[in-house]
C-alpha cells in the first residue's frame, strides 16, 4: 500500500528510458513539492524544460492537486497542462478523473503513473486505484510543522533515507 513503483531524486529524473522500460505514456502529476515549491506561484527550476522534453516525446500528463483551484489554476496554466483541483487523494476520486482524461488522450490505465512526494496522498492513492506510482523528493525541505508531522509520520511505514533512484 506504501510502497512506490519507482522512487527517484525527483521529478526531472523521469526520462523516455525509464517510461519505455515501465510502459508509461501518461503521467498524473502532482504539484505542491513535486513540480513547485509548496505555495510558490512558480515552477522549480528545470520543471518548464523537463515537461517540453515530455511533451516532446509524447508523454500525455495532468496536474492533480489536493489545493485550491485559485493555488493549482494560475500555475497549471502557466505549465500548460490540464489540471484537477480539490483532488481528495489518496480516496480515488480525484485519481479516476485524471486516468479518464488520459484515457482520452489514448493512455491506458495500465499506460498510467502517479508522481508525488508524499507517501500518504500520492503513493498511496496510486495503490490503491491499481496504477503505477513514482515517488520523488521535494525540492526542498518543508519546514512548517504540517509538513514535518507528514514526514514523521510517512517515517513509520516508509524509510526515505534509503530512497534509491530505481529506473
Amino acid at each position: 500500500m506504501f510502497e512506490p513503483t519507482i522512487w527517484l531524486k525527483n521529478v526531472l529524473q523521469i526520462d523516455k528510458r525509464l517510461l519505455y522500460k515501465h510502459k508509461i505514456k501518461g503521467l498524473i502529476l502532482d504539484l505542491d513539492n513535486t513540480l513547485s515549491m509548496d505555495g510558490s506561484p512558480a515552477a522549480e527550476i528545470g520543471v518548464a524544460d523537463w515537461l517540453c522534453e515530455m511533451r516532446g516525446i509524447g508523454v500525455k500528463m495532468v496536474i492533480l492537486s489536493n489545493n485550491t483551484l485559485k493555488r493549482v489554476a494560475p500555475l497549471a496554466k502557466e505549465l500548460g497542462i490540464d489540471f484537477i483541483a480539490f483532488g481528495c487523494k489518496p480516496m480515488p476520486f480525484g485519481i479516476r478523473k485524471a486516468v479518464r482524461k488520459l484515457q482520452n488522450e489514448g493512455v491506458s490505465r495500465a499506460e498510467t503513473a502517479i508522481v508525488g512526494d508524499q507517501i500518504f496522498t500520492d503513493v498511496m492513492g496510486g495503490n490503491i486505484y491499481g496504477i503505477k506510482t513514482i515517488l520523488v523528493e521535494p525540492f526542498h525541505l518543508e519546514g512548517n510543522w504540517v509538513f514535518r508531522l507528514k514526514r514523521k509520520a510517512e517515517s513509520v511505514v516508509f524509510d526515505r533515507s534509503k530512497i534509491r533512484q530505481s529506473p
